[in-house]
């Protein structure tokens, strides 16, 4: 017969759990932001060293750039040239010359048609996330989207994220609507907060907490407690 274990948590545990899970630590954010400047200096491969750079900059750094090019992709195709992928690294200050970030997008336009797939782009960047951990995502993400139509809005936390337990709520500083959306911008680029979550940012978001948890265990322990799954 199977054992199931039952793991406790004192609430000063779950506390940090959730926080982790929501937002982001700056201890994590701060150590994964130095192990990525650290293997910058020893690494050649030219997409590594654009995730390094990403991940350089905490668990945003990744979600950020996409919505960087998401932002200059003004005819909505998915796609980029590359005068475009040279601006959104340029404005998102990726230092890369210009050389090298040729080579990259040469990289990825496969078919030699001079340009690169969006999504395809943002899915190889992330850092590889365990299947495990990809679909307690993905579970966390169903469960915010309630209307499920791929997005997370303030309509959608309602109900689903207590906002009473926020300091800024309890005194009386901020409303209910004000909570949940900055609590939605923790997931935006600081550049263009918008009060939307897509699953592509969500996942572009935890890819970048991920890559600072060495424990599948402690990941998924981390998710379910932070959105009760």
């Amino acid at each position: 017969m199977a054992t199931r274990i039952v793991l406790c948590l004192f609430p000063s545990e779950e506390k940090k759990l959730q926080k982790v899970a929501m937002a982001g630590t700056s201890r994590h954010d701060r150590a994964m932001s130095l192990e990525a400047k650290r293997q910058l200096s020893v690494t050649s491969d030219p997409v590594e060293r654009l995730r390094l750079q990403c991940l350089s900059r905490g668990s945003s750094g990744i979600k950020g750039l996409g919505r960087t090019f998401k932002i200059m992709d003004d005819n909505n195709n998915r796609s980029l040239d590359l005068k475009e992928f040279l601006k959104g690294l340029n404005d998102y200050g990726i230092p890369m010359e210009k050389q090298e970030a040729t080579a990259l997008f040469q990289l990825f336009d496969r078919d030699q048609s001079g340009t690169i797939d969006f999504d395809e782009f943002l899915v190889t960047l992330r850092p590889q996330m365990s299947k495990s951990r990809k679909e307690v995502v993905m579970e966390a993400f169903r469960k915010l989207d309630k209307t499920s139509d791929g997005v997370i809005t303030i309509e959608d936390l309602q109900g689903v994220y207590n906002a009473q337990y926020h300091p800024k709520y309890r005194n009386g500083e901020w409303t209910q609507d004000q909570v949940f959306r900055t609590f939605l911008d923790s997931f935006d680029s600081p550049y263009d907060k918008d009060g939307k979550v897509t699953k592509e940012e969500f996942v572009n978001y935890y890819c970048g907490v991920s890559a600072s948890i060495d424990s599948d265990v402690y990941f998924i322990l981390m998710m379910k407690n932070a959105w009760k799954l």
